[in-house]
């Protein structure tokens, strides 16, 4: 899949381009966006993932389920055969990106049309927020193909909707209108114009102090993950204290 980047003022545009194939995934594509996210522009506040075509993303490439597989990356039948560490290792690689994107100190945002199923939705899950068109479907299908979702599906879902209603949607892999999606907290904004629902999202976020903002992530984020929440605040306070009293000095 070809994957196109560009900045645009201070947003980072991430945008797969395969939309005859409705933007399907392969290990390359984790590994190309993974490439990309170790050089992000400084200049960049904001991380905007794009999908072309009628859909965001249809999730994984199904040739990775054939015997043939994809040309030059492993079937999950060549997964199968490998060795529980070889195969820890291979899923833990296929998984940098999805969990970078909430260590990068730029905010990450999807914007979501058509559908996000599989890894597409665990693509738009990794992200900070989500924009979705109004029509737009998601949905974990993996169970439906014996598997389990293994980018951060699992993760994201525990932490939003709990262990019940997770196990119904995970368990099931059924549809997930965009209303629903949204009343679940599982997206951020429905937008008839995704264009407007960005810069909806992003305007506010641009006055706080860039510092701050970053600050900000990293402290729930660290919460998220099992810190000590008084203690994270504390550091997370502690240096946006000495951060502001340099700032006042210099004035």
């Amino acid at each position: 899949m070809e994957i196109l980047t560009e900045l645009s003022g201070d947003l980072f545009n991430i945008t797969l381009n395969d939309p005859e194939r409705r933007n399907a995934q392969t290990p390359a594509t984790w590994d190309e966006l993974y490439e990309i996210s170790q050089g992000i522009p400084s200049a960049a506040r904001f991380i905007v993932l794009r999908g072309n075509g009628k859909s965001f993303s249809a999730g994984l490439d199904r040739a990775m389920f054939t015997p043939e597989g994809i040309p030059g990356q492993p079937s999950f039948i060549d997964l199968a055969t490998r060795s529980d560490a070889e195969l820890d290792d291979t899923i833990a690689h296929y998984q940098r990106f999805f969990r970078v994107l909430r260590d990068l100190p730029q905010i990450s945002i999807a914007l979501v049309q058509g559908h996000a199923i599989g890894a597409g939705f665990q693509l738009a899950l990794a992200c900070d927020f989500t924009i979705a068109e109004p029509n737009t479907e998601f949905a974990l299908k993996e169970s439906q193909y014996g598997l389990i979702p293994d980018l951060g599906g699992t993760v994201r879902f525990t932490e939003i909707l709990g262990y019940h209603k997770s196990l119904e949607l995970i368990g099931s892999g059924r549809m997930i209108p965009a209303a629903e999606a949204l009343e679940l907290g599982l997206i951020t904004q429905i937008s008839d114009h995704l264009g407007s629902g960005l810069e909806q999202l992003c305007s506010p976020l641009r006055s706080i102090l860039p510092e701050t903002l970053i600050d900000t992530k990293m402290l729930l984020a660290r919460i998220a993950y099992g810190e000590e929440p008084w203690v994270a605040e504390r550091r997370a306070q502690s240096k946006r204290l000495r951060q502001l009293h340099t700032l006042m000095s210099q004035q």
